[in-house]
């Protein structure tokens, strides 16, 4: 849902949606945007402001949810995009935030030297320590993922809810012809490592940062950005999309149309971001409890992904995940 990241472009404010939005938030409906597409908004951007327009309504409530996480970080060291208005019209919900200097770390990367790229993670990690210490509400999550946990219907798979791994085993079960060999292992598996968790102490969690969702310019993050899937969940479920990026970044391209990034270019990230904010890598077990991030998503792709095909690739990531190997392999921190 992040407002993707572009090279500004001279483009009249002629196109009728956001002439509506731009009136409905008190704004002028003139200046300059350029259009640029996003996973399941439609973006603007101008000189001042970043405009979104959520164009599918599986992901009920995520502006509000949004709003309400960036209103948090109000004074706090967490570089952001301010909120300038949100709310619903005839075009569907809408979001216009300030507009940060720089582009998307997807964007900068690939003309970044190296001395750029480690600048750039080290910043990355002074954001998101200053991001988990930002007082946090029990049990935050976006609405449609509560929405989800509670047996709707389930328009996501991420980020991780640790309480909610082992339900999504009995989700699975209900699938006909479902392996149920497989997911009694799966269950077994999970229990061993739940009370790694015990002891945990929630923070605030941006829930999907990779490069689309990081603002950079000069070597240094000016702000994280689309707070709608953020979550009080332990602070290093943020790893487990960030690790997952540098592993499969071919599966993060920053705008429908492209390509993500060579994942060997960021080789270095995990170790760089390791350096800027060790705290967030030395919990004991960090590995199995990686993991167990892993197993929740690929479980809930396995049991709701309405494409068969898709569920049959989840099901052979479960399978790889128990005999002890996943994306994480070969990833050096």
């Amino acid at each position: 849902m992040s407002a993707r990241s572009a090279p500004f472009a001279a483009e009249p404010a002629t196109d009728p949606p956001l002439r509506r939005t731009l009136a409905a938030a008190g704004l002028p409906a003139t200046g300059r945007y350029v259009q640029t597409s996003g996973w399941v908004s439609r973006v603007w951007v101008g000189n001042e402001y970043v405009v979104r327009l959520n164009t599918d309504t599986r992901f009920s409530g995520a502006y509000r949810h949004e709003a309400a996480v960036v209103s948090l970080l109000a004074g706090s060291e967490v570089p952001h995009a301010r909120h300038i208005a949100h709310g619903e019209g005839p075009d569907g919900p809408w979001y216009i935030s300030e507009r940060l200097p720089g582009r998307s770390l997807s964007d900068a990367w690939p003309a970044a030297d190296s001395p750029t790229r480690q600048a750039i993670i080290e910043s990355l990690g002074a954001a998101l320590r200053a991001l988990h210490r930002v007082p946090v509400p029990a049990g935050l999550l976006p609405p449609w993922l509560a929405d989800a946990l509670s047996g709707g219907p389930w328009p996501a798979y991420h980020p991780p809810v640790v309480s909610a791994t082992l339900p999504q085993v009995k989700a699975a079960r209900r699938l006909s012809g479902h392996d149920a060999r497989l997911l009694a292992d799966a269950a077994d598996w999970i229990k061993e490592r739940l009370t790694l968790f015990a002891d945990d102490e929630p923070v605030l969690v941006h829930g999907d940062l990779h490069g689309s969702n990081v603002i950079v310019d000069q070597g240094r993050v000016t702000g994280l950005v689309d707070f709608a899937e953020a979550v009080a969940q332990p602070a290093d479920v943020e790893l487990d999309t960030i690790l997952r990026w540098c592993a499969k970044a071919r599966d993060f391209p920053p705008r429908p149309d492209e390509q993500g990034l060579d994942e060997t270019t960021l080789k270095e990230v995990p170790g760089w971001l390791h350096g800027a904010y060790p705290e967030l890598f030395e919990r004991a077990h960090l590995r199995e409890r990686l993991n167990l991030y892993d197993m929740y998503g690929e479980l809930a792709l396995h049991a709701h992904h309405p494409q068969p095909e898709m569920r049959e690739a989840a099901r052979g990531r479960i399978a790889r995940l128990l005999s002890g190997h996943n994306h994480l392999d070969g990833l050096v921190w």
